[in-house]
């Protein structure tokens, strides 16, 4: 892999984890995403991204329904932040 792919913008980043550039966006918002604002622009590291997928739990799934309205359904006023991600993309092979 060559360094100038090691830093993505904010649409790289999301076509990365397979998401949309906004749900990365409200992503970014309620958690802590690795990552670096320059400028007006939002940086992240490729690896980092992976690392932090790496570092989540189902846990914190379960966790987001517990909190969730009688029925399972969450207050339209703040949905839990969700991503659906491949696993097939984030593989641990380095070239």
């Amino acid at each position: 892999m060559s360094e100038d792919n090691d830093i993505l913008n904010l649409q790289e980043a999301a076509d990365y984890l397979g998401v949309s550039s906004k749900t990365f966006q409200r992503v970014l918002k309620d958690t802590d995403v690795p990552a670096r604002k320059v400028g007006r622009e939002w940086k992240f590291s490729r690896k980092a991204l992976s690392e932090w997928i790496g570092r989540g739990h189902s846990r914190d799934f379960h966790d987001s329904e517990d909190e969730a309205a009688p029925g399972g359904v969450s207050p339209a006023s703040e949905p839990p932040p969700r991503i659906r991600l491949k696993a097939q993309e984030f593989s641990a092979e380095e070239d």
